[in-house]
């Protein structure tokens, strides 16, 4: 069994934690994290071990990026569990700062990202979701300045806010999108799916199998809208409440209306039950 990785849980004592790699000029990688690790979780941590000597993993429930209405409260947690199975993965670090470590009396700064920000997918349902995640991600890339950073690319706009902001700020970080890593029905890893029953967890498959047959119809060149069109009522047929379908250029987010238009990406999120899913593919 690997060594336990340290834990810090102030700024101080990560700097301490992190100087003895820096002295000796090895490189580090950071995963950013809110916890209930899953297999996702992992395979981004190997993929960072793959990249570099060390690898952080932040653990951290931000709620600056929920809504009121929002679960922070209810998101799953359970830090004995993260740090057994980040033991298996050999991380050598876990930040895990509590919120008043992370925004201490008086903190005023706030990010507002913009470009795929404010692309109409996530923002147009979590307006308050981007700013929040642009600020605790800047500010974790400063806390233990990492040579790389890796998301998921589950989360699809935020990787691409994610990139733009380190681009933007001139941070010298690279920012990797990692694969998205899935169920063997291809619904995609996610902390919240603990949340879902037994037959919406039957049903959640579905949104993938949507996003790959219009993926494939797009490919073969079809109209784009009208194959957007067919997907969504099919979605809606299986009970979900869709908040989005789109199709976007894979790099900056804009809408597209043809093959033309540049490479693609589609995005999805909707809701069955009380769980919200979001999922994405490239065409």
């Amino acid at each position: 069994m690997a060594d336990r990785p340290t834990v810090a849980r102030t700024v101080p004592s990560l700097r301490r934690a992190l100087a003895p790699f820096r002295d000796t000029g090895e490189r580090i990688a950071l995963v950013p994290t809110m916890g209930a690790l899953h297999r996702g979780h992992l395979a981004l941590v190997r993929e960072a071990r793959r990249r570099a000597r060390r690898v952080v993993v932040s653990i951290f429930v931000n709620p600056t990026q929920f809504a009121p209405h929002e679960d922070f409260g209810s998101y799953p947690r359970g830090f004995a569990a993260d740090l057994k199975a980040l033991q298996t993965a050999k991380a050598d670090l876990v930040w895990a700062p509590s919120a008043e470590v992370m925004y201490p009396a008086g903190f005023a700064t706030r990010i507002e990202p913009q470009g795929a920000a404010k692309a109409g997918l996530e923002d147009k349902f979590r307006p308050h979701f981007f700013g929040g995640v642009a600020t605790v991600v800047a500010k974790l890339f400063t806390q233990t300045a990492p040579d790389f950073a890796l998301f998921g690319e589950k989360d699809y706009q935020q990787l691409r806010v994610v990139t733009q902001m380190a681009q933007d700020l001139d941070l010298a970080v690279k920012v990797i999108g990692v694969p998205t890593v899935r169920e063997q029905d291809g619904l995609a890893l996610s902390s919240r799916n603990a949340y879902l029953s037994a037959a919406e967890r039957s049903a959640a498959s579905l949104l993938y199998r949507v996003l790959k047959a219009s993926a494939v119809r797009i490919k073969q060149g079809e109209p784009i809208e009208m194959v957007l069109e067919e997907a969504r009522a099919e979605i809606g047929r299986a009970g979900f409440a869709l908040d989005y379908l789109e199709a976007r250029h894979a790099l900056t987010l804009a809408p597209i209306v043809s093959r033309k238009d540049g490479p693609i990406r589609l995005l999805v999120a909707a809701k069955i039950g009380k769980t919200r899913l979001i999922d994405n593919i490239a065409v």
